[in-house]
Order: structure tokens, then sequence, then C-alpha cells
């Protein structure tokens, strides 16, 4: 297998990636055949997938916008991935110029590419950290130098939770950066729940499969498990719902039910 002269050394190219899968289904480039093949294994099951991951992006562009629209000028996107267009920091400097973003992850091609895509940026940053170990991130010099926690912040916490089994405590990791985080700031947040997919739970459970075959499994949350991350931020209407039905741009296309799978929400911390 060919090594493109992008892919960082240290990485083991025959091994799939979430980041990278995410890549392929928003047709990126920066993806390897492993990764392909594990993304045709879990369309075979849901064909919709990457009008799930189109979904998750534009509402992220809407709530960054939101956010921007409410005064916020910092951003913290942990759980990245790579960078593709309309990313945070450009929806971000559209609404507000000086908007400063840190994005995380812990994928070393998306830190890769992401350090390459904002070299030169100094209102932007790149950490390579997990999602798992908040202070890592929080004590990071790039989160030091350059956001302003007593200041609001927007966390973004996009299709990634659904990565973090309930034995890693995700829900203690978000409550950890909660509290490290100024009143009126704002959480962000897309989670995959086996409610609003359009075909029968043991048929997607197969796409399930395959993430659990690459190690990386998906953890298939209900609202009200999903709704619990919101703990001590105020839902900003409309609450927690399909990712169109958050605060559509334009009358919502339902022609592809996909779209419709798992939720979306904003909360404002008190």
């Amino acid at each position: 297998m060919e090594r493109p002269a992008w892919a960082p050394q240290s990485i083991d190219i025959s091994v799939p990636s979430v980041s990278r899968i995410y890549d392929f289904y928003l047709g990126g480039s920066h993806n390897f055949e492993a990764d392909r093949e594990a993304a045709r294994k879990a369309m075979q099951f849901l064909p919709g997938l990457p009008k799930i991951m189109q979904a998750n992006r534009a509402f992220m562009r809407r709530a960054v916008n939101y956010a921007a629209g409410q005064g916020v000028t910092q951003f913290l996107d942990i759980g990245s991935g790579i960078p593709t267009f309309g990313n945070v920091h450009e929806v971000a400097r559209a609404a507000n110029p000086g908007a400063r973003v840190v994005y995380v992850d812990h994928d070393a091609v998306a830190v890769a590419h992401s350090r390459n895509l904002l070299d030169g940026d100094e209102r932007s940053a790149v950490v390579c950290a997990d999602l798992r170990k908040p202070r890592q991130i929080l004590d990071s010099h790039e989160v030091t130098d350059l956001l302003d926690l007593e200041q609001p912040v927007a966390l973004l916490l996009v299709a990634v939770l659904h990565f973090l089994p309930d034995e890693d405590d995700p829900y203690a990791a978000v409550a950890e950066l909660r509290d490290a985080l100024a009143p009126g700031s704002l959480l962000v947040l897309t989670h995959a729940s086996y409610e609003g997919i359009p075909v029968p739970e043991d048929v997607a459970g197969g796409a399930v499969g395959v993430y659990e075959d690459i190690r990386n499994p998906l953890i298939m949350r209900t609202r009200d498990q999903i709704a619990a991350f919101f703990e001590g931020f105020e839902m900003v209407e409309p609450g927690l719902v399909a990712m169109p039905h958050w605060r559509p741009d334009a009358p919502v296309d339902q022609e592809d039910p996909y779209a419709f799978s798992g939720f979306s929400g904003v909360g404002r911390k008190a």
C-alpha cells in the first residue's frame, strides 16, 4: 500500500480512522483505502451515511453563525476532524473577522492537515489531544494563549461524543469542560441515535458493527441520554431536535430521511 506524501510517517495507513471515514463521507480526499473500505461496509447497512454527515456540517455552520450573532468570538472545536470547506474559523470570521478558534483532535492526519491549513493564522490553533482528558485540552498552551476562558466560548462537540462509551464517562468530560467555561458560553452538540434513522434498528446495527470491528465503537444513545449532556446549560430554542430542524436557513427539505437521524442542540451556560 503506497503512502501518500501528506500522510504522517507515524500512522498506520492500514488501520481505519473515524475522522478519515468522515472525510470520505463528505467527499474529501484525505483518506486511505482502509478508511474507504470501512465506510463502504457501513453504507451497505446505512446508504444515507454521507447525508447524515452533510446534515452535521450544515448544523455546525448554522450553530457557529448563531454563536457569532450572540457576540461569541471564541470557539473550541473538539473532535474537529479533517478540515473541509466551511470549517468553523471560516464561518465564524465571515461574521466576525476577529474570531479565535482552537481545533482539537487525536487523529494525526486531522491534526497535520489542520496545521498545514492554518499555518501563519495567528487567531487559530490546533491541539493534538483527547476529549477523554479535558485538562490536557484546557491546559494546552494553544488554548491558554488563544482563548480567554473568563469570557464566553462556544464549545463544539459535533459528531464526537458517540465515539465515547459509557465506561469512558463522557458525561464527566463534558461537565469538566462546562465548569471551565464562563457564563454565556455555548455547548454545540450532535449525537448519533437509533431514533430518526429510516431503517429498522437491527439493520442500522449492522453499520454500528462495522465501527466496532475497527475498534471505534459507535454508541447510539437515546434522546434522553443525549439531553443529559446539557446538564448545567439552558437549551436554546428549538431545543434538542433532528439536525435539519435546528434553526433552518430555508424551508426544511423532507426528501432525504437520513438527514433526520440523531439529534442536535445548543445550550447556554447560565
